[in-house]
C-alpha cells in the first residue's frame, strides 16, 4: 500500500490542498476503523494517518480551526487506538471545515461538544450565530503566554456583543505574512514590538505557495524595525485589515511613517481591555453601511405618502386584486423602501450630504481611490460621465477600437477626436487581444511630431477585456507619462471590480497603481533614478521615465460592481485618483454626473452598492481567491478528462498572448504532467496576463458554432447562462457567487453534451457526416481575418494625415436622411473595385464581439466587408440586412470636404457653408 503524502504540485492553492487533505484523512480513518485489529492493513493505515498528521501540522499552525491543538488531540486518539471515535471526530471536523459552519458558532473552537448548539435541522441557533473573525497577534511568546493571552481576551467578551473573535498567534515576520495569505478569517493584526524575521515552520508542503514571501529581503533589518515594516506589508497585501502596534518606543522616537501605518499604537503598560475594545470598534466601523441602514430605518417608519410614486410602501400593490402577486413575489420590504423622498436620512445622490456621502466615502476607502461616486444606470453611463467631464470638443483621445460602445458614443457627445488603437488579432478564435504599448507610444509620438501633443487629453483602455486580458497598468502609465506627463487615464474596469481584493490582481488596477506611482514620483530615490536615466540616454532616445517635476497622476476607473461583486443590476462605481481633481475637474465632473444621472435613482440599488462594499472589506479576499480556485479546478477537469478533451479545449495564456508579450515565458496555468504554474511572476512582469476566472472553451471539434452551442445546448438543455461566444468558443466566468456545486453541474453538462455528440456522430449519414466534417474544418482551420481600423475619410480627419477623426461631425451629418444611402454587402466589393470610396454613416457593431467594426466617418475597407460577410452571428447593431450598409453619398462627402477645408475661416463663413448640409 503506497504511503499517503500531500502533493502540492497538483493543487492550485493552500485552501484546495487543505480541504482535500482533510478529506483524505477522513477516508484513511474510515478505513482504519473498518480494518481488523493487528492486521497489516491496520498498520499501514496508522502509518498513513501519522504521516498526514505530520504534514497537516505545517498547514494548521496558521489557523485557529482545526489548528495544532486539534491535530495533537487526534494524534493522541490514534495512540490510544480509539479508532471509532477518531473516525467520527475527523468526519465531524471535515464537515465543519468544508461547510464553514464553524464560523457560525464562535464557541465551536473551545466547545468539547460543538454539536450542542445545533437545532433539529442541523443549523446553529440564533444565540450561537455571530459574526466571527480572527485577530492575529505577532510576537515571539511562549505557549504559556499565548494561553494566558487567549484566556484574558476571552474573559473580556460580552454575551451581547455582535462580533466574536478567535486568536491566531504567529511568532515571526514570515509566519505572519504566510498566515495572512492562507487564513481568510483574519480581520485585524496586532504586532507586539519586535518579532524575529525567519520562520521555523516552513515545510515542503507549503513552500510552493509562499514563494512571493520567501523572495522578500527584510531579513537583514534590525529587529526593532521589523514591526513597522510588517505593518506596511500587511497594508500592501491585505489593506482592508485593521493593524495595531504594541511597543515600548517613546512617542518622540517613533517615525512619522510608523504613526501613519497603524490604526492605533499601544504601549505594554496599557490595559488589554482597551485593545479589545479598539479591535471591536474597528470591525464595527467597517461593518457600518450608512445608506443601507438609513433605508432600513426609513422602511420601519409609519409614513403618509403625499409625493410621487404610488408604489411607495406597497400601497398600490398589496391592495390591488390584479397585481398583488407582484408584491408577494418581491416581498413587503422591497416596497417599504421605495420612495422618491430624500429626507429621513436617505440623502440625495446628486448632492449628498449625509448617509450617501458617508457610503461613498467608505467605498473610496475600500477601493483605494481619492473619490468614489455611485452610478445607478450602469458603467455605460459611468463611461460617458468621465469622458464628458474631462474632454471638450477638439481634444484628442487615444482609445482602443474594440472597447465598449458607450465610449464611442461618449466621444460623439463630447466632440473629441478619437485616435483609434488596434488590439492584436487572435484570428484562430475570432477575437481581439489588447493594445500593445509600443503602438500607443507610436501614435503619441506621431501626434507630438505633428504638433498636436498638447491637445491629447486621455488614454482610454479596457482592463480587463471581456475575454480576460489584463494590461500591465504600471508599465503603461509610466511610459506614457514619460511622453505626456499630464495624460489622463481612463481604465474601463467593468469586468474587474473584484480585482482590488487580492494582491496579484490589485497590482494591475488603476487605483492601486495611481497611489503607487504618486508615492514613487514624490520620493528622493526616484529623482535620483530619473536623473541617472536621463544622463544615460542616447542622442534622440525617448525617455522611459516621467519627469518628477512635471508628472501629474490623473487616473479614473469605471467598474460594473454588479458584474463581479454583490450589487443589483446596473449598480456601478466611478473611482477617481486625480491629484488635480479639485483644481481642474471637480466642477465639470459634477456637471457631467448630473447630466447623465437620474434625479430618481433606485434606492435599493444604492443600498446594494453600500452593502457590497461591506462584503468585500470583510470577505473580498476570501471570495475572490475561491473564485480563482474554482476556475482553476474547472480548467484542470477539462484538461484531464479524456471525454471532455475529445471535444473541448480550455484556451490559456499561450493561446491568447503572443510570446513577445510574455516575459515570464509562462504558456499555461496547468497541465496534467507538471501540475500548476504559479501566477505571480507573470502578473509582475508580463505586458499582458490572462485572468483565469475568464474560461474560454474552444468548441470547434464539436462542429457547432458558439451561438448555437450557447442556445441549443447550454441554455435549452441545461439552463446554463453565459454572456459571450465567438465562432468557435464560449466563455464561462467564475465569480464570488460561484459554488463548487455549480462547477460540478457545468462539468456534468459538458460530459452529457460530449455523450450526445458521440451518439449523434454515429447516426449521421455519409452526406451528413461530410457536412459535419466540413463544418468542423471551418471552425478549426478556416479563420476569417479580423480587420484593423482603416482610417477616417479625409472629410472627417481633424488634421489631414494625422491620427484623429471628427466622429461627432460624421455622426450628426447622418441625422439628415438625404445625406446617406444603403448598399448591400454583396455590392460593396464591386463598388470598391470601381474605385469608389465607401464611408460609414453609422456605428456597425456585430454582437458578439460587441464593439464597432465601423464608426461614423470611417472608410470601409475590403477586409471589413469580408469580415462582415463571414460573420455568423445573430445580430449586427446598426446594420439592416434587408437594406444593407448605410454609407454617405458621394456628393455629401464632397460638400463635407469643402466645409472641412474652411476650418481656418471665421464663424460666419463656416455657418454659411455648414447650412449646405441641412
Amino acid at each position: 500500500m503506497p504511503e499517503k503524502k500531500l502533493d502540492s504540485a497538483h493543487y492550485y492553492n493552500i485552501a484546495q490542498l487543505r480541504v482535500e487533505s482533510w478529506n483524505t484523512l477522513k477516508s484513511e480513518s474510515t478505513k482504519l476503523h473498518s480494518s481488523a485489529r493487528g492486521s497489516e492493513d491496520e498498520k499501514n493505515y496508522k502509518k498513513n494517518l501519522q504521516q498526514l498528521f505530520k504534514e497537516l501540522e505545517g498547514v494548521e499552525c496558521f489557523f485557529a480551526f482545526p489548528g495544532l491543538s486539534c491535530i495533537e488531540n487526534l494524534r493522541e486518539m490514534l495512540r490510544r487506538q480509539e479508532h471509532t471515535a477518531l473516525s467520527h471526530k475527523i468526519a465531524e471536523i471535515t464537515k465543519n471545515l468544508v461547510s464553514d459552519r464553524y464560523r457560525s458558532n464562535p464557541d465551536f473552537l473551545e466547545d468539547e461538544d460543538p454539536g450542542a448548539e445545533l437545532t433539529d435541522k442541523g443549523e446553529y441557533t440564533e444565540v450561537a450565530k455571530k459574526n466571527y473573525f480572527e485577530v492575529m497577534f505577532v510576537e515571539d511568546i511562549s505557549q504559556a503566554e499565548e494561553n494566558k493571552l487567549r484566556h484574558d481576551l476571552k474573559e473580556m467578551r460580552l454575551s451581547n456583543e455582535q462580533f466574536a473573535y478567535g486568536i491566531v498567534v504567529q511568532r515571526s515576520f514570515e509566519d505572519a505574512l504566510i498566515a495572512l495569505q492562507f487564513n481568510f478569517n483574519i480581520q485585524a493584526v496586532v504586532i507586539r514590538y519586535a518579532p524575529p524575521y525567519h520562520s521555523k515552520k516552513i515545510t515542503p508542503v507549503i513552500k510552493p505557495f509562499i514563494q512571493n514571501i520567501l523572495k522578500l529581503k527584510f531579513g537583514s533589518k534590525p529587529p526593532t524595525e521589523l514591526g513597522p515594516i510588517l505593518g506596511t506589508m500587511v497594508k500592501k497585501f491585505r489593506p482592508e485589515l485593521d493593524t495595531y502596534y504594541v511597543t515600548d518606543t517613546a512617542l518622540g522616537n517613533l517615525k512619522d511613517s510608523t504613526l501613519k501605518t497603524f490604526r492605533r499604537i499601544f504601549y505594554r503598560t496599557e490595559d488589554l481591555q482597551e485593545l479589545h475594545l479598539t479591535v471591536i470598534r474597528g470591525i464595527s466601523e467597517r461593518y457600518e453601511t450608512p445608506f443601507f441602514s438609513a433605508l432600513k430605518d426609513y422602511s420601519k417608519k409609519p409614513t403618509g405618502i403625499f409625493h410621487a410614486m404610488p408604489i411607495s410602501r406597497g400601497n398600490s400593490v398589496f391592495k390591488s386584486r390584479w397585481i398583488n402577486d407582484f408584491g408577494n413575489f418581491y416581498g413587503r420590504n422591497m416596497f417599504l423602501a421605495e420612495t422618491s423622498s430624500t429626507t429621513g436620512g436617505l440623502d440625495s445622490l446628486l448632492q449628498p450630504t449625509g448617509s450617501l456621502k458617508k457610503a461613498q466615502q467608505k467605498a473610496s476607502d475600500a477601493y483605494g481611490s481619492r473619490n468614489t461616486y455611485f452610478v445607478t444606470n450602469g458603467t455605460s453611463t459611468a463611461n460617458k460621465i468621465v469622458v464628458q467631464a474631462l474632454v471638450k470638443p477638439g481634444d484628442v483621445i487615444l482609445i482602443d477600437r474594440d472597447c465598449h460602445k458607450s465610449h464611442h458614443y461618449g466621444l460623439v457627445l463630447a466632440g473629441a477626436y478619437p485616435v483609434y488603437l488596434d488590439s492584436y488579432p487572435i484570428e484562430e478564435y475570432s477575437m481581439y487581444g489588447a493594445v500593445p504599448l509600443e503602438q500607443i507610444k507610436e501614435k503619441l509620438l506621431q501626434l507630438k511630431k505633428a504638433g498636436r501633443l498638447s491637445l491629447v487629453k486621455m488614454l482610454l483602455l479596457t482592463n480587463c477585456t471581456f475575454d480576460g486580458l489584463v494590461y500591465n497598468v504600471e508599465k503603461v502609465m509610466q511610459e506614457i507619462l514619460a511622453i505626456k506627463p499630464d495624460m489622463v487615464f481612463l481604465w474601463d474596469e467593468a469586468w474587474f471590480a473584484f480585482a482590488g481584493f487580492t494582491y496579484n490582481y490589485k497590482q494591475r488596477t488603476g487605483m492601486f497603481v495611481a497611489q503607487k506611482l504618486f508615492n514613487k514620483y514624490q520620493s528622493d530615490s526616484y529623482r535620483e533614478e530619473y536623473n541617472a536615466h536621463i544622463k544615460n540616454l542616447k542622442k534622440n532616445e525617448i525617455p522611459g521615465l516621467p519627469n518628477p517635476d512635471e508628472v501629474r497622476i490623473r487616473v479614473y476607473s469605471t467598474q460594473s460592481t454588479h458584474k463581479t461583486l454583490s450589487s443589483f443590476r446596473q449598480g456601478s462605481m466611478i473611482h477617481i485618483w486625480d491629484e488635480d481633481f479639485r483644481k481642474k475637474s471637480e466642477n465639470t465632473f459634477m456637471e457631467a454626473y448630473m447630466t447623465h444621472t437620474s434625479t430618481s435613482p433606485n434606492y435599493q440599488m444604492l443600498a446594494s452598492l453600500d452593502v457590497g462594499r461591506r462584503q468585500v472589506q470583510f470577505e473580498g479576499y476570501e471570495l475572490v481567491e475561491k473564485s480563482i480556485e474554482l476556475a482553476m479546478v474547472l480548467r484542470a477537469k477539462v484538461n484531464d478528462h479524456p471525454k471532455l478533451k475529445k471535444y473541448f479545449d480550455v484556451l490559456t495564456i499561450g493561446n491568447f498572448i503572443p510570446k513577445q508579450h510574455r516575459k515570464s515565458g509562462i504558456k499555461e496555468y496547468y497541465n496534467s504532467k507538471e501540475g500548476w504554474n504559479r501566477m505571480e511572476t507573470a502578473w509582475e512582469q508580463d505586458e499582458f496576463v490572462l485572468d483565469p476566472t475568464k474560461i474560454t472553451l474552444h468548441i470547434g471539434r464539436t462542429g457547432v458554432d458558439g451561438d448555437t452551442f450557447k442556445n441549443r445546448y447550454l441554455m435549452d438543455k441545461f439552463n446554463i447562462q453565459i454572456n459571450k461566444t465567438s465562432r468557435n468558443t464560449v466563455l464561462f466566468m467564475t465569480n464570488i457567487g460561484t459554488t463548487r456545486g455549480s462547477v460540478t453541474y457545468l462539468t456534468n453538462a459538458l460530459l452529457k453534451i460530449a455523450d450526445e455528440l458521440d451518439q449523434e456522430f454515429k447516426t449521421l449519414s455519409q452526406e451528413e457526416g461530410n457536412n459535419r466534417r466540413d463544418r468542423i474544418k471551418s471552425l478549426t482551420e478556416d479563420f476569417p481575418p479580423l480587420p484593423d481600423f482603416s482610417y477616417f475619410h479625409h472629410s472627417f480627419q481633424a488634421v489631414p494625415g494625422v491620427p484623429g477623426g471628427n466622429i461627432r461631425e460624421a455622426f450628426f451629418l447622418a441625422y439628415n436622411e438625404e445625406n446617406y444611402e444603403y448598399m448591400a454587402l454583396t455590392g460593396c466589393l464591386p463598388a470598391m473595385e470601381e474605385n469608389r470610396i465607401l464611408v460609414a454613416s453609422s456605428f456597425i457593431i456585430p454582437y458578439p464581439p460587441g464593439f464597432p467594426v465601423l464608426v461614423p466617418g470611417q472608410v470601409v475597407s475590403k477586409e471589413i466587408i469580408r469580415f462582415l460577410t463571414a460573420l455568423d452571428v445573430s445580430e449586427i447593431h446598426g446594420y439592416r440586412a434587408d437594406l444593407g450598409l448605410r454609407i454617405f453619398k458621394d456628393n455629401v462627402l464632397n460638400r463635407q470636404k469643402t466645409v472641412s477645408s474652411m476650418g481656418s475661416m471665421g464663424n460666419n463663413s463656416k455657418k454659411k457653408i455648414t447650412n449646405l448640409k441641412n
